[in-house]
């Protein structure tokens, strides 16, 4: 059932495609540069190759006529470089000497192509702008390792990503993958690869590097999407950390056997928060302040110190909320914690970032 069903998801292998063929799939972040900035840039260089050509022109004017039989003026040579370099070419002025006319062919004749290039810069920026997209497109697939994969970026998966930047993550190492082009806007524009297309084939989790991640996030809207693509992402990754998010507490069961590591259920959350509200609302605005890790305080885990080995948990220098032993969390209050164990992970509350 389980093979149907991923063929069915899987009807066209993108990750087999040429890199070209993937520029509006994958997105790669880069500076981003005002129009009216690329539009000065070539003004300018447009009068520096104007000017310097007339320069050229008018110190050898000798090796050149004019159909008036005039002697060549500044004017002239800036008329005469304003026509050549635009390809119009009247004749009235023409190289007449060997070195005017190898100047012409070895100077000149380069300017005019860059000079074209200038006029039609737009053109050859949306071509130039595909292999630059393709080029990262293959640099990106050939070096992304242990990066994490956020599948969908509406409201948690925004503030899953801010969570995660906020704890030291680089932008660079977080890809986002939705369907929904706006969103991806949204994501390109926090500086964030994307990948748009379905989470749940397994093609379009492989163009997110969902095999070689170490974390996957999944944040969608709807329980049985959060399902199918944590199946998804589990069957090409087995080792990798899947933490999911989902609206109703019926469904825990089915991702954890999906294979989520952590489930979230969003709506239960939010609503014993409402209740703790009602009588005690500074105990949310602990948690509040726990969960942002830019002010305050945050909740982090770090590896055991040597000199905290063999000791107990709330003797050491941080608040610690609970021991990591094997990949099982211990409360700190556990018998089986009572004393610190090399290859411990602590669970504890650190400042936040701007304190």
């Amino acid at each position: 059932m389980r093979h149907r069903l991923r063929r069915g998801l899987a009807s066209e292998e993108l990750s087999e495609r040429p890199d070209h063929a993937l520029v509006g799939v994958i997105r790669i972040p880069e500076t981003q540069q005002s129009p009216g900035r690329a539009i000065g840039r070539r003004v300018v260089f447009a009068l520096v190759a104007l000017f310097f050509t007339a320069v050229i022109v008018y110190l050898d004017r000798d090796g050149y006529r004019d159909v008036q039989e005039n002697d060549l003026s500044f004017l002239d040579a800036l008329y005469y470089s304003a026509v050549t370099l635009s390809t119009t070419g009247y004749g009235d002025i023409t190289p007449l000497t060997p070195t005017a006319r190898l100047i012409n062919l070895l100077i000149i004749t380069p300017l005019r192509v860059l000079f074209l290039i200038v006029l039609i810069g737009t053109t050859l920026e949306v071509l130039t702008e595909r292999s630059r997209q393709a080029l990262k497109i293959q640099r990106w697939r050939n070096s992304v390792r242990n990066h994490t994969v956020v599948v969908g970026y509406g409201t948690k998966g925004r503030t899953a990503v801010d969570a995660m930047i906020g704890d030291g993550i680089k932008p660079a190492e977080i890809v986002i993958v939705d369907s929904d082009a706006a969103v991806l806007e949204a994501a390109a524009a926090d500086n964030l690869v994307t990948v748009r297309g379905d989470a749940t084939k397994s093609d379009i989790l492989r163009l997110a590097g969902v095999h070689h991640a170490s974390s996957i996030v999944i944040a969608t809207s709807r329980d049985d999407t959060a399902v199918l693509a944590t199946l998804t992402a589990r069957e090409l990754n087995p080792r990798a950390k899947i933490v999911a998010s989902i609206r109703e507490s019926e469904n825990t069961h089915l991702m954890r056997q999906s294979g989520a590591n952590s489930v979230v259920v969003s709506s239960e959350t939010a609503g014993r928060l409402l209740g703790i509200a009602t009588l005690t609302p500074s105990v949310v605005e602990v948690i509040e302040d726990l969960l942002t890790p830019d002010e305050g305080y945050a909740i982090a885990e770090r590896e055991v110190d040597p000199t905290e080995t063999g000791g107990s948990p709330s003797h050491t220098r941080d608040i610690v909320l609970g021991v990591v032993r094997n990949g099982v969390l211990h409360r700190v209050d556990d018998s089986e914690v009572e004393q610190i164990e090399a290859g411990d992970r602590l669970l504890y509350v650190r400042k936040g970032a701007s304190d």
